[in-house]
């Protein structure tokens, strides 16, 4: 019979703040209350979480159950609050409602990770830039992918719709009613920057680049920040530099409503350069929605606030200037000609502010100085009446923290130098640096997880941290019997115990002198701890209840203790050690790649396991003291048996060093000698230790996997990463066989392998061409393409099937109705044309055209028959057309050369201009009758339906209104 286990699937996931592969969006709490300071949007790995950012509560995550691949974009609709576009590492796109928490569309067009995401203004259309340097925009309505614009030469890093509003030159209804039509014709423009150091604008009626700038002159743009009004904006790259950029908007606006623009015009024009205090490269520019300010940072541990002087500033600025101009010239009392035509100079630009330099024009306001290096930030335009900047920034640390910085109106004399404070943070329900050991107590219910600077005790159910402690460089931790007490090692060579009850430091006992605890272990019958550190000794500690004395009284009180009672010194650092569970053996792995195992009782040496290459870094021993398993930096695990220490089998495990390997604890199942193995491969890998096969690999984590810990129950295990998160694995009660899996493993080797043959040999055409079709094949289109193959063979057949039985009929009446594919009956006898409708309608939008190509151009008639089957009945006009006019572009040539297809067109075309003229009346009655009802309602209302003025007001009424941010500088 062959063998079945049981597998293990993810089941939790926590201890991530925020991951430092995306950028964060803040946004206003729209609860009853609304009193919160807000809600912040972040990256977790392949989720994403919704903060409060006030309470510290996870409202919210967002997963999608097929993605696996990581966030590293975030963009907020503009016109839809609860609408938010997700980047993810494959290449992928989602659109998130986060009122219900679910992914509504998904898009696939880039080949490699998402950088950047913006909506347009009406929220109608996104677009997005990757790494393999294209743009493009979708049709959120439609859901499928426009176009393609190719030009960076490298990944894209900014993006930004810019959507003038239409100028209007003449007072007459007329004229304004053509504009009005000319606005809605015009799809505006696209600012997109790139790591090429280029800065391009974008027409997007025409879809070509209309202008291209250099953007930094030291090699790399890496953020571009567009003003709130679109009338500038600055870009920032390598050595701390910043290009403002001066936007025409007017040009803009009236070069939409022209067909044939001169090269003369310069829409984007260079206004000068400005020095951060940092040298870091640039990660983002974000300008606040409402005020004049722009926060700018690298990867250091500050976040640079520039402020936009008003027009009054400016002019005092260089009025200054001209005074000290004058002064000087005064001083050095040179010829008075010359004096009055540098006076006169300084006065034209005293009078005259858009020559001004533009450090006159942008002042730095602050530095804000962050607990940790900042990947992310985001401006929190709060509901209430708060004069104070407030703004979110995300670190790479596992971090969040809300800011409150004081604006130059709030203070009270020049002299004053301008404040800011941290007023909230989310930082308990993560670590800041990687976990690097994991433990879990007798009753499966807490989690310890030591890293660099704490500990912290989880409840494993529900996820919740309920201690956190300050420690040392935790290498190693252990629950001591009771689960009351925790003991950690660390780098310092210091063993501590915490008392988990009272969340105090019970004792630090300096154990290895200085030099790092590598591992720790509890001897089997509780009593003692085993501790090896890079001291070459292995020491034993015995815990001992002392009666200590409290000062200032004669009252004492009992106190645990650290005693050492034995030593074991070896010849090289030691690099785990476990005891056996039966208690008679200790095994001691060595910097020499080599384990020794000594008899417990009397410390006397056993064996000498020799094999390794390089050295084992963690070893276990199975619930029956019968076998050991070493793992090792060499890639390798060995297992070996502790009767005569023969190598049963050296298995070739993972692709990178392995971290940690553990039994699973109890033998009831026949399952004792089952072990999981963790690399920094990223894997972790569950074994047959009898068969030596490997039974599951497990994959989630997007980062080396450092530690790994089994429950006593062996129903779940637990792993921490250097992607910061703690992940549970539970087993269930499916069943893995063997070659399954095995089958499994290659078919999604070939599937990887298909799509990228497929997408390496693009036409040379369109290589070379600026735009092109936003299509990507996927395993997903595949499968669709061939889905529609097979409905079209199914309904051809069918059809031509009833065909003959309606000839045979005219002759004989009598005759009994055919044999039909049993699908068919099974789906209620349905028509052939509607099994082939509702497969066309189950594909996603966006996958349509990608599977569409899969067909072979034999298919094509079939399709175009029942094209006009459908076009006859008038059923989904606009799915139809679509696939329609899809096809024809893309086998041109075949068509215009096939005679029996002219016939088949003209038949599709006479139906479907029936069909949609049909339409079109329709759609102008119910116009007609809308505009009825609506001068109905005038007539009765007293009110219009919106105040166009509301807006405008409100704006003024919060944060003093949009001020002028760079209308004077252009």
């Amino acid at each position: 019979m062959v063998k079945s286990y049981l597998k293990f699937e993810p089941s939790k996931s926590f201890g991530v703040v925020a991951s430092s592969n995306s950028n964060l969006v803040w946004s206003p709490s729209r609860g009853k209350t609304g009193t919160g300071a807000g809600q912040a949007i972040v990256a977790a790995n392949e989720e994403v979480l919704v903060w409060d950012i006030k309470k510290g509560e996870l409202l919210s995550r967002w997963r999608d159950e097929n993605c696996r691949a990581s966030v590293t974009a975030i963009a907020q609709s503009r016109t839809d609050p609860d609408v938010f576009a997700v980047g993810y590492e494959d290449g992928s796109i989602r659109l998130w409602d986060s009122k219900i928490a679910t992914s509504v569309v998904s898009f696939n067009g880039h080949k490699s990770a998402i950088t950047t995401l913006a909506f347009d203004r009406a929220g109608v259309r996104l677009a997005s830039g990757a790494k393999d340097t294209d743009v493009i925009i979708w049709d959120l309505v439609a859901e499928v992918g426009q176009y393609k614009l190719r030009g960076h030469k490298d990944q894209i890093t900014g993006l930004h719709f810019v959507e003038p509003d239409p100028v209007v030159q003449g007072e007459g209804e007329e004229e304004q009613a053509l504009m009005a039509v000319d606005s809605e014709a015009a799809e505006g423009f696209l600012l997109t920057t790139g790591k090429d150091a280029l800065i391009k604008l974008w027409d997007l009626t025409s879809r070509h680049c209309i202008e291209t700038h250099v953007a930094q002159t030291n090699g790399e743009c890496w953020a571009l920040g567009v003003t709130p009004d679109l009338s500038g904006c600055v870009t920032a790259g390598n050595d701390g530099e910043m290009t403002v950029w001066a936007l025409d908007v007017a040009a803009l606006a009236s070069a939409a409503q022209k067909i044939d623009l001169s090269q003369s015009v310069n829409f984007l024009r260079d206004r000068g350069t400005l020095h951060r205090q940092s040298k870091e490269r640039a990660v983002e520019v974000t300008f606040h929605p409402r005020r004049d300010y722009f926060a700018v940072h690298g990867v250091e541990k500050s976040v640079e606030i520039w402020r936009i002087r008003n027009e009054a500033e400016i002019k005092k600025s260089l009025a200054r200037k001209k005074r000290r101009r004058r002064e000087k010239l005064a001083k050095d009392k040179k010829g008075e000609s010359e004096g009055d035509i540098d006076m006169d100079d300084a006065e034209d630009r005293a009078d005259d502010i858009t020559k001004a330099d533009i450090s006159d024009v942008i002042v730095q306001h602050v530095i804000v100085r962050t607990t940790g290096k900042v990947r992310s930030v985001d401006w929190a335009t709060s509901q209430g009446s708060s004069k104070d900047l407030q703004l979110l920034v995300g670190s790479t640390n596992n971090l969040l923290e809300f800011y409150s910085i004081v604006g130059k109106d709030k203070l009270k004399s020049k002299s004053d130098v301008p404040d800011y404070n941290k007023a909230l943070a989310v930082e308990l329900p993560g670590h800041r640096t990687d976990v690097r050991s994991l433990a879990i107590s007798s009753d499966d219910k807490m989690l310890a997880s030591a890293a660099n600077g704490s500990l912290k005790i989880w409840n494993i159910r529900t996820q919740a941290c309920i201690r956190t402690f300050e420690c040392g460089y935790a290498l190693c931790c252990a629950f001591l019997p009771g689960d009351k007490v925790v003991v950690v090692g660390t780098k310092e060579g210091d063993l501590q115990l915490y008392d988990v009850a009272s969340a105090a430091l019970l004792e630090t006992v300096n154990a290895h002198e200085g030099h790092a605890i590598w591992s720790l272990q509890v001897h089997p019958d509780g009593k003692s701890v085993v501790s090896g550190g890079a001291d070459k000794t292995a020491k034993f500690w015995d815990f001992k209840i002392v009666q200590e004395q409290v000062l200032g009284t004669t009252r004492t009180t009992p106190k645990l203790k650290l005693v050492q009672s034995r030593i074991l010194k070896v010849s090289d650092d030691i690099l785990s050690l476990r005891f056996s569970p039966d208690a008679k053996l200790l095994a001691v792995a060595l910097l020499d790649s080599t384990v020794k195992v000594f008899f417990t009782d009397t410390l006397k040496l056993y064996l000498n396991l020799y094999g390794h290459k390089l050295p084992v870094l963690s070893m276990d021993i199975s619930y029956d003291s019968k076998l050991i398993v070493t793992s090792s930096a060499d890639k390798n695990i060995r297992i070996w048996g502790l009767d005569f220490g023969d190598c049963h089998k050296a298995l070739f495990g993972h692709q990178d060093s392995i971290l940690q390997v553990a039994f699973v604890p109890h033998n009831s199942d026949g399952n004792g000698h089952h072990f999981f193995s963790a690399s920094k491969d990223r894997t972790i890998k569950y074994w047959d230790g009898d068969k030596f096969e490997q039974i599951q690999r497990i994959d989630g984590h997007h980062g080396e996997i450092w530690a790994l810990a089994v429950s006593h129950s062996g129903t779940f295990l637990v792993s921490a990463s250097h992607d910061k998160s703690i992940r549970v694995w539970e087993e269930t009660e499916e069943q893995i066989f063997l070659e399954e899996e095995r089958e499994k493993e290659l078919e999604e080797l070939y599937e990887s392998t298909l799509t990228t043959s497929l997408e390496q040999d693009p036409d040379e055409q369109d290589e070379k061409r600026e735009v092109a079709a936003a299509s990507k094949q996927t395993v997903e289109t595949l499968k669709a393409g061939e889905r529609i193959a097979e409905a079209l063979e199914l309904g051809m057949a069918d059809l031509n099937t009833m065909r003959e039985w309606e000839l045979a009929r005219q002759s004989n009446p009598a005759v009994a109705p055919p044999q039909r594919n049993p699908v068919f009956v099974a789906l209620g006898n349905i028509s052939a044309e509607a099994y082939v409708l509702s497969t066309l309608q189950r594909i996603k939008p966006a996958a349509l055209h990608d599977a569409l190509l899969v067909l072979p151009f034999a298919a094509v008639p079939m399709l175009f028959t029942f094209l006009n089957l459908f076009a006859a009945r008038a059923a989904a006009v606009p799915l139809t057309c679509r696939i329609l006019f899809f096809m024809l572009k893309t086998h041109h040539r075949q068509v215009v050369a096939s005679r029996t297809m002219r016939a088949m067109l003209e038949r599709i075309r006479a139906n479907l201009r029936a069909a949609l003229r049909r339409q079109k009346d329709e759609m102008g009655f119910n116009l007609a009758a809308l505009k009825v009802v609506e001068l109905q309602m005038r007539e009765r209302s007293v009110k219009e339906y919106v105040d166009e003025n509301w807006e405008a007001g409100q704006e003024a009424a919060v944060g003093g209104g949009r001020k002028r941010v760079f209308a004077n500088v252009s």
